[in-house]
């Protein structure tokens, strides 16, 4: 590189940071969907249908970016919010966009709140294949209730056991004259997992974690810092 590059290198150097390596993840996106129950909104949450992955798990309406359908991560949401709920995508307003989270687990998800114009879970048609059955708490109930924080310990593995049960060494630190400790597990990470308990569902990991998300801008709303 040289002096004349460098205000070439400027020009490409985004105005939004991004998230380095995204192309590594699976990328996926959600609507953090809300409807007016009454005078008071509910989020509105899926349990996944026991024959897909995380079967059993509660979480928002989404599923994963697909280049071939989706312009962009937000068509992505809708898309997925729209199938799986058996609704016009028209039907759902979205009123802005939430940060990214990064899972801990090779997941990222783009999150989108959104609000779905019905009067009744009844007007929706679920799609059974994907979602066993949907229902809503009041948002009102998360802005007062704390989330329990549990931690669970991310350490790096250069290697992994087959099914033969041999090792397979994925990270060759020693071949590649790095320091001795590279060559087993390292790494002592705590990461936090949220966790929300609601009549006969445990709420966590990242549908928790946006809700937690929400619910904070929420509260200063009601009680503004200064």
């Amino acid at each position: 590189m040289n002096k004349s590059m460098l205000e070439g290198l400027k020009e490409k150097l985004p105005l939004v940071p991004g998230i380095n390596g995204k192309e590594e993840y699976f990328n996926s996106a959600v609507v953090v969907l809300m409807m007016l129950i009454g005078e008071e909104y509910h989020f509105v949450f899926e349990k996944r249908a026991a024959m897909i992955r995380q079967a059993g798990e509660i979480c928002f309406p989404g599923g994963k970016f697909d280049p071939d359908k989706d312009s962009d991560l937000r068509e992505t949401a809708l898309r997925e919010t729209a199938e799986e709920l058996g609704v016009n995508a028209e039907k759902i307003m979205i009123l802005g966009t939430l940060d990214t989270v990064v899972g801990t687990m090779g997941t990222t998800v783009d999150a989108f709140l959104g609000i779905i114009d019905i009067s009744s879970l009844d007007e929706l048609i679920i799609n059974l294949d994907e979602v066993e059955k949907i229902f809503t708490v009041p948002v009102s109930y998360f802005v007062n209730t704390d989330p329990t924080v549990y931690k669970v310990n991310l350490r790096a593995q250069p290697s992994y056991i087959n099914q033969a049960g041999e090792e397979v060494i994925t990270f060759p630190a020693k071949e590649l004259g790095l320091p001795e400790q590279y060559t087993k597990p390292w790494g002592t990470m705590m990461g936090n997992i949220f966790v929300y308990r609601v009549p006969e569902e445990t709420i966590w990991g990242i549908t928790a974690r946006l809700i937690r998300d929400v619910t904070a801008k929420i509260a200063e709303l009601i009680s503004p810092t200064e």
